[in-house]
């Protein structure tokens, strides 16, 4: 198990990045969290298995049909224990 802490940048608001990151985390079997930054970023901390959580990243790299993702910062986190994978605000 490991743990990430995601930014990512590009047009990735107001395009439902959120709901479709819940869905993927749900589907990939990854926990965590993901919210809207004030810099127009989405900010992401996640917790998986380290392929589940490989295709999780690889996924936020490209976002939902409508978002533009131009990069994506990525630090490794202590391992951080999450009951299920929400939306924060």
């Amino acid at each position: 198990m490991k743990s990430v802490q995601l930014t990512v940048h590009g047009i990735v608001q107001g395009v439902f990045f959120r709901k479709y990151t819940v869905e993927k985390a749900f589907e990939l079997g990854v926990v965590g969290t993901v919210r809207n930054n004030e810099d127009s970023t989405v900010g992401i901390e996640a917790t998986g298995d380290e392929k589940n959580l490989a295709a999780f990243i690889a996924w936020c790299h490209r976002g939902p049909a409508r978002a533009k993702v131009n990069h994506v910062d990525i630090h490794e986190l202590p391992l951080k224990n999450f009951p299920d994978f929400r939306v924060v605000r």
